[in-house]
């Protein structure tokens, strides 16, 4: 049998971008029907259930392994809703253990958290980040399709401080005229929680959610309006590849984000891999195709990582430079199926 090649530690896409971050997505169902994201008009209740299309434990397992192997630290679940995904907690205790994995985190809307934050805390999930994009009850409801509740996502939030989660992210994607008279309240909320809040400007993810720039808050004009009322500071990036611009409270309270993939593109320095809960790697989140890869973990994770090499090292994505010009893609997958 020949040898298998010699892999490199960490390959460079045509860009120089090495692949640091994967965000992999284990279920393509979700019990909210955000407008931005899943629109109830256009996926149906019962959609993203069935498991027969979903990779198995092991098959994750070997893919995440596959990716470790070239210099990849920093993996997130994320969905559809990945709570909905049954034995997580059992999945998480297994990608805890895999060499290189430094930063094992998970993105939820924590409407399902209050009964699992423990078991994945115990399990050995990181760090988590919340989707939350308004505090009023009734607006909430309404902006996660008229399935959510305000009050079961805030128990899932103290479940998962009691559980012992620190510096939870929340991610609050504003709409003019839709929740930008929320952002004070938000800030209000988290100052001095020892959580960080971002805002994130409106994007063009998918291709249903019936996107319109004139919907977009640029961040420049939140980050006015938080600093006229609470002074702020710049802080320096936490690491390359970070997408939020980060600002300290001046009096202390705390720390909060921006993410301006709209107005302050950050395609230049992106080390983000996205794959889908069927095993397809979309290299941006504005994607038009995926490459599915589930055939190849049969192959094992060395000769699997092979091939996700030379993948990445074709990698030329930087969709949010290009947005509007005629050689950006038109078609974009849809948030739902690589958790944003």
């Amino acid at each position: 049998m020949s040898a298998l090649p010699q892999l490199p530690q960490t390959p460079l896409d045509r860009l120089g971008r090495p692949l640091h971050d994967l965000r992999l997505s284990v279920i393509e169902a979700c019990n909210f029907r955000c407008g931005y994201c899943m629109p109830a008009d256009r996926v149906p209740d019962d959609y993203g259930f069935d498991q027969a299309g979903r990779l198995s434990f092991d098959e994750i397992e070997t893919l995440v392994r596959g990716f470790a192997r070239l210099g990849m630290h920093k993996l997130r679940l994320t969905g559809g809703e990945p709570l909905l995904r049954k034995g997580l907690p059992a999945l998480v205790e297994r990608l805890a253990k895999i060499p290189g994995i430094t930063d094992l985190a998970m993105t939820t809307n924590a409407s399902l958290l209050a009964r699992h934050a423990q078991a994945l805390r115990d399990a050995g999930l990181q760090r988590l980040t919340i989707s939350l994009d308004a505090l009023d009850p009734a607006l909430f409801r309404r902006l996660s399709g008229e399935r959510g509740d305000i009050d079961a996502v805030l128990a899932g939030i103290a479940a998962a401080e009691a559980a012992g989660f620190r510096g939870i992210k929340f991610n609050c994607v504003v709409q003019r005229g839709v929740n930008d008279h929320e952002v004070e309240r938000m800030a209000a909320h988290f100052r001095g929680s020892g959580h960080v809040l971002r805002f994130i400007e409106y994007m063009d993810v998918g291709t249903c959610n019936g996107w319109d720039r004139a919907r977009v808050v640029p961040s420049h004009e939140l980050h006015a309006c938080i600093d006229a009322r609470w002074p702020l500071r710049a802080l320096d990036a936490n690491y390359r590849g970070e997408v939020a611009e980060r600002h300290a409270y001046a009096d202390g309270a705390g720390e909060i984000g921006f993410i301006s993939s709209v107005t302050a593109p950050f395609c230049g320095d992106c080390q983000r891999a996205r794959v889908s809960a069927d095993g397809s790697l979309y290299t941006c989140l504005f994607s038009g195709l995926g490459q599915p890869m589930r055939d190849w973990l049969g192959e094992g994770e060395a000769a699997f990582s092979s091939r996700l090499a030379d993948l990445w090292s074709r990698r030329g994505d930087r969709y949010s430079e290009l947005r509007g010009s005629a050689s950006a893609p038109r078609k974009h997958v849809e948030m739902f199926l690589v958790g944003g």
